[in-house]
C-alpha cells in the first residue's frame, strides 16, 4: 500500500518536542505516520494529539493538530500515514 499525504508541519516546539501538523486527511489515534523532509525522515505512531489544547482521538481535514514527536520536525516536514 503507497503511503498517503496526510498534511505538513506548520509549526515545531523543540523544547517540549511537539510538532503541529496541518492536515489535509483524517488522522486518528493509533495510525502510524511518517515525516519526510529531503533525505530526513521518521516513523511513529501517533499515542496522542490535541486540538486547541484538548485531547482527541480523531482529527478532520483542515484542523491544525499537536503531537508529541519523538525527532525534530522543522516547518514544511511532509506528513504521511503508511
Amino acid at each position: 500500500m503507497a503511503d498517503t499525504k496526510i498534511g505538513k508541519v506548520v509549526h515545531f516546539y523543540d523544547k517540549i518536542s511537539v510538532a503541529i501538523i496541518k492536515l489535509d486527511k483524517v488522522l486518528k489515534v493509533g495510525d502510524k505516520i511518517k515525516f519526510v523532509k529531503g533525505e530526513d525522515e521518521f516513523e511513529q505512531t501517533v499515542d496522542s494529539m490535541e486540538d486547541d489544547h484538548k485531547s482527541v482521538k480523531t482529527a478532520k481535514k483542515g484542523v491544525e493538530i499537536g503531537i508529541k514527536v519523538s525527532q525534530p520536525a522543522k516547518e514544511n516536514t511532509q506528513v504521511y500515514k503508511i
